[in-house]
């Protein structure tokens, strides 16, 4: 399911994995990224809970986490903001890989794929899409 219609940044919620975490992940991912700039409103824990078909309880989380992680801040009478730190530096935006390469290598692991046939595989896609993105 992807939504976006009030979340100002996509998720992609897949099944298995706690709803809370995907959010997380993609609110950090589209700070990190550029996508959700400092200043920029966030959505209420209703305005979440509706949109992604939660308990406000899930969504309160959310912000909680957000909030305690920095990514947010909150203000009286103005909702949750995002926070005014630099747009993450490159270590910052590595870590965010951390579980998509955790996947990656385990179902390397799982097709008996060694490290440099991963590496390879891994080479050629950057190589693909690298040329798409060129002019």
């Amino acid at each position: 399911m992807l939504l976006g219609q009030v979340l100002p940044f996509s998720v992609s919620l897949k099944p298995g994995l706690p709803i809370a975490e995907q959010v997380i992940f993609a609110a950090k991912k589209a700070v990190v990224a550029g996508q959700l700039k400092a200043g920029q409103p966030f959505p209420s824990v209703r305005a979440l809970s509706l949109e992604l078909g939660i308990n406000p309880n899930t969504a309160h989380r959310i912000v909680a986490a957000l909030v305690a992680e920095g990514v947010l801040i909150t203000t009286p009478a103005v909702g949750s903001l995002v926070a005014a730190h630099a747009p993450g530096d490159r270590q910052e935006r590595a870590a965010l890989l951390g579980a998509e390469l955790e996947r990656v290598v385990v179902e390397a692991k799982k097709l008996g794929l060694t490290l440099d046939e991963v590496q390879a595989g891994f080479a050629a896609q950057w190589k693909k899409l690298t040329r798409k993105d060129s002019p």
